[in-house]
């Protein structure tokens, strides 16, 4: 099939820019009308004219929102509602930081990670909820907590926010009262990796999973600077879902 019968075909597929492929095509906008057009849109209101859960799940939702665009259409999103999550960079003595091994459905294997929850629990501070899967997933808990870093999941497709803390001046949990890990994190492994070294398996594309790819680099620069502009536990996070502090 020739791009221009693909064209042919799916006229109502929206371009990367949110407008209509064969409209773009016939239009042939410049990089200046672009640039035009992005500027522009700081001025107009996004109407959600209709609004409906189109499926809802044990965790997640899908919200299908008609939005007015701002040329007078009303265009179909819709958008994966979700919790919320955050994660932990805890970094030891020996400037190693605790990452686990667990295996992810959707990407059908295990993937090194940060440990890391859901914001099930509502009105939970981050900072509790990030102690608690500390303490859950690598038996561990913390002195000192600061903010590294607040991300937008993909703000293409979901609401989604995670916040990710660094904790350091870290103390085992005596076994008898670490949490027994159930499902996935039954078979949950729990390694130290030494910073520079987790860098380095970022960039080589070793260590993939998202939170954890942030956490890393944010937290090699913030060593790297001294620790010296993060933020308390406890700052504003305007972007959680249902802002819950």
């Amino acid at each position: 099939m020739t791009p221009a019968s693909r064209t042919a075909d799916l006229p109502d597929r929206p371009s990367r820019s949110g407008g209509n492929r064969a409209a773009d095509a016939a239009g042939a906008p410049g990089q200046g009308s672009r640039e035009a057009a992005a500027v522009g849109t700081g001025a107009h209101r996004y109407e959600v004219v209709e609004s409906g859960t189109a499926y809802q799940g044990r965790i997640i939702a899908i919200r299908r929102d008609l939005v007015r665009m701002p040329d007078g259409d009303v265009s179909q999103r819709d958008v994966v509602v979700h919790p919320g999550a955050v994660g932990v960079v805890a970094l030891d003595d020996a400037e190693r930081v605790v990452m686990v091994r667990q295996y992810r459905h959707p990407v059908r294997g295990p993937l090194w990670e940060l440990p890391a929850g859901i914001l099930d629990l509502p009105g939970e501070p981050a900072s509790t909820a990030a102690a608690r899967e500390l303490a859950e997933e690598a038996a561990l808990r913390a002195e000192q907590w600061a903010v590294l870093a607040d991300v937008w999941a993909s703000p293409g497709m979901t609401d989604e926010a995670y916040r990710v803390f660094l904790a350091r001046g870290l103390s085992e949990i005596p076994a008898t009262e670490r949490y027994a890990g159930v499902h996935e994190e039954a078979e949950m492994s729990v390694a130290r990796v030494p910073l520079d070294e987790a860098v380095t398996r970022v960039l080589e594309g070793d260590i993939t999973n998202a939170m954890a790819v942030v956490g890393i680099l944010a937290a090699a620069r913030a060593r790297d600077i001294g620790f010296a502009t993060l933020r308390s536990p406890d700052a504003p996070w305007p972007a959680r879902p249902g802002n819950q502090g």
